[in-house]
């Protein structure tokens, strides 16, 4: 009986105090886009960022803003850091990672234009063949990339 009593209580809240209650109990996230960006030679685009906690070299992509679609985040992102557009891009995988509680989505992607850091957080960027990756290159970046790549294939076939 308390259940129903809640229940109707809750139908009959507005929408907004409907989410603000499920938000106090929701934690927090930050998300972001990334993208998986091949050329016609089958090499992988890699950023070398200065806020990248390891060695640096990583896969592009960045933080959503408040109310940003996911895949305009990281038409935004590649725009600002190295002025390139993208085309063909297709949603590949999203995970959530409970330390640092951030959830990252992840695209494919073909660049148009040449890549060229254009924002202080770019080192360097660089095309790279999947057997060439740069030494420094995290586990985990290594492991988004193969599952990229292992998802490709699956989609071809």
């Amino acid at each position: 009986m308390l259940i129903e009593f809640l229940g109707t209580i809750w139908r009959h809240l507005p929408g907004v105090a409907r989410r603000r209650l499920v938000r106090m109990g929701q934690r927090r996230f930050t998300v972001t886009a990334g993208a998986m960006i091949f050329d016609e030679e089958g090499r992988i685009l890699l950023l070398d960022h200065v806020f990248r906690p390891d060695s640096g070299w990583g896969i592009p992509g960045g933080f959503l803003t408040k109310g940003e679609q996911p895949e305009a985040a990281l038409r935004r992102e590649l725009k600002e850091e190295v002025g390139i557009d993208l085309e063909a891009v297709e949603m590949l995988l999203a995970r959530t990672l409970p330390k640092p509680r951030q959830i990252e989505i992840y695209f494919r992607a073909r660049a148009i234009g040449r890549p060229e850091p254009c924002s202080f957080e770019i080192r360097s960027a660089g095309w790279f063949s999947i057997d060439d990756l740069p030494p420094e290159l995290s586990p985990d970046q290594r492991r988004l990339i193969e599952c990229a790549l292992a998802l490709s294939e699956n989609s071809n076939q």
